[in-house]
């Protein structure tokens, strides 16, 4: 299924002053400058902001800064815009202890020791991705509040390894969006509704949406987001920002709350594509605990920074999918298609059109195999958080959800659980064929078809079209996104910032065979550092004044 009808279906006075002043650059559409006045919330100077990770690092070597000192700004960042200001709701809590890590990895910097380029560098997590801390885990749900699992999952093992400071957990849509037909994306028991940074009263598409705005509003040097379908491009698209969605398995999913085992993955979201290279380098890993991951053994370790070449583009032969992904939005089609002129004048080979011939035609069976899998999944994953878990299976998150209407149902219900619950075990042939077909028609006889026939290095198509205005009542309603076919085969998908329209950010998704990771963010750091359409976000209340 598309990316919209994931989300349909469900898977998818301090500080504040209001001025009335234009705001320089807002632009109308791809090329022209949007004259009208606008409202925006006024925020105190940020030192550290669209600072990168070798700009943290350039500032700690040099003695300018410490962790601490970083952590500290990041903190006081989350309270002013976060807490207060324009209340954005990306962190649902920040971690009691990260002060204390930044103050040893600083110690350890001292004595010589520097760990590698995450050393130091405060990275917030998606409240799915489990902690053995003084944090919780929760999806975003009142069922699991006070929930600490008992070991850290594997991704945040490795960030921490890395020398990362877990600075606090991301609100999300609660349980990943698999919970109502008409959700709002970001919008959880625990955190309420996030907001857009760019503008407010915008939904920040998800489920990855604190993750997402966090990273666009500096709220941290970076964040980790999981996928499904759509939810990590589709938030970063939304949020001006970069997003690695990885081939599955590259990324080990142990103690990661799950939707469906054969799509779920982590990936970072950061604000250049040279960041989000290093945080996957952290990321990968052989993981005994899911299978998955041996897929990638034989590659070996890879630095996906050394992909990083501003003269990608050239001579290489890039796909344009047409067909279900242009067509529902004149300015979508308008700033992607200025996209492909730009990479096609840095020398790529545009292949135009180069659709999916089986795109659309497994958006049923998609839904259906993440029923049975949610089931499953989920289940196992409650039962091994020990006898100590507020729930311990689907059923009883229903029965919660049902006895705190008030606090868990105020805007939109349960149906996707409700179905969910009703399937059977994974074993039946009916998920199985389900599944297969899935494989089939994502893979062998879509995105590997598809880049066979034309001999191509990657498929390029809109990640999505401008945040729409958030609508509790109703739940989304965007128009259209590309996400399917990588989400569905397991293969890797890049979103890169392509324009905007009235403050609104779009993005434009480069995606490809599995494990074809190094030529995704080759393509998409030469097309980054050629246009630099990022910019950071004026958290302008509404475009509607």
């Amino acid at each position: 299924m598309d990316r919209r009808d994931f989300v349909r279906f469900g898977a998818v006075a301090g500080v504040a002053a209001i001025t009335g002043r234009p705001v320089a650059g807002q632009m109308l559409e791809s090329g022209s400058e949007f004259t009208g006045v606008v409202k925006r919330v006024a925020i105190s100077p940020f030192d550290l902001e669209e600072a990168t990770i070798a700009d943290l690092q350039a500032g700690m070597t040099a003695g300018r800064m410490t962790s601490v000192s970083i952590t500290r700004q990041y903190i006081a960042r989350i309270e002013e815009l976060d807490r207060k200001g324009p209340t954005l709701r990306h962190v649902l809590e920040i971690n009691p202890d990260a002060l204390a890590i930044a103050e040893s990895l600083d110690r350890e910097r001292k004595s010589g020791r520097v760990r590698g380029p995450l050393h130091g560098v405060p990275i917030l997590l998606k409240d799915n991705i489990d902690t053995a801390d003084r944090m919780t885990t929760t999806a975003g749900s009142l069922a699991l509040e006070g929930s600490i699992p008992l070991q850290d999952a594997f991704i945040a093992a490795k960030l921490r390894a890395a020398g990362a400071v877990l600075l606090g957990k991301t609100n999300l849509s609660e349980w990943a969006n698999f919970r109502s037909t008409h959700s709002s994306s970001g919008w959880s028991g625990r955190g309420g509704q996030a907001k857009n940074p760019y503008v407010l009263d915008r939904n920040p598409c998800g489920s990855s949406s604190g993750s997402g705005g966090a990273v666009s509003a500096n709220l941290c040097a970076a964040a980790i987001g999981t996928e499904t379908d759509g939810s990590i491009v589709c938030p970063s698209s939304a949020n001006g920002i970069v997003g690695i969605k990885p081939t599955l398995g590259l990324v080990s999913r142990t103690g990661i709350i799950p939707i469906a085992h054969s799509q779920d993955t982590a990936g970072p979201m950061a604000r250049t594509v040279r960041d989000a290279a290093i945080i996957l380098n952290a990321l990968t890993g052989i993981d005994p605990r899911d299978p998955a991951t041996r897929g990638a053994q034989a590659r070996g370790l890879i630095d996906y920074t050394r992909a990083l070449d501003p003269n990608g583009l050239r001579g290489a032969r890039i796909g344009v999918a047409r067909t279900k992904f242009f067509g529902y939005s004149d300015v979508t089609d308008k700033i992607v298609n200025d996209a492909i002129d730009a990479m096609k004048a840095l020398g790529a080979v545009i292949v135009d059109p180069a659709n999916i011939e089986t795109a659309g035609k497994f958006d049923d069976s998609e839904f259906d195999v993440l029923l049975y899998e949610f089931k499953a999944d989920l289940n196992a994953y409650l039962a091994g958080l020990g006898p100590k878990a507020p729930v311990r299976t689907l059923q009883d998150i229903i029965d919660f959800n049902d006895r705190n209407k008030d606090r868990e149902m105020p805007w939109f219900g349960q149906e996707i659980m409700v179905m969910a619950q009703k399937k059977g075990p994974v074993s039946e042939k009916k998920y199985r064929d389900q599944l297969a077909k899935n494989v089939r028609m994502s893979r062998t006889q879509g995105i590997d078809a598809t880049m066979n026939k034309h001999k191509l290095d990657a498929i390029v198509a809109p990640t999505g079209g401008p945040p729409w205005t958030t609508d509790l009542i109703n739940g989304d309603h965007f128009s259209g996104a590309s996400s399917t076919p990588a989400a569905v085969a397991g293969y890797p998908n890049i979103n890169v910032p392509a324009g905007f329209w009235h403050s609104l950010p779009v993005g434009v998704s480069f995606f490809g065979r599995a494990y074809s990771e190094p030529t995704l963010i080759k393509l998409a750091y030469a097309y980054e550092q050629a246009t630099k359409h990022r910019r950071a976000p004026q958290f302008i209340p509404t475009l509607a004044d």
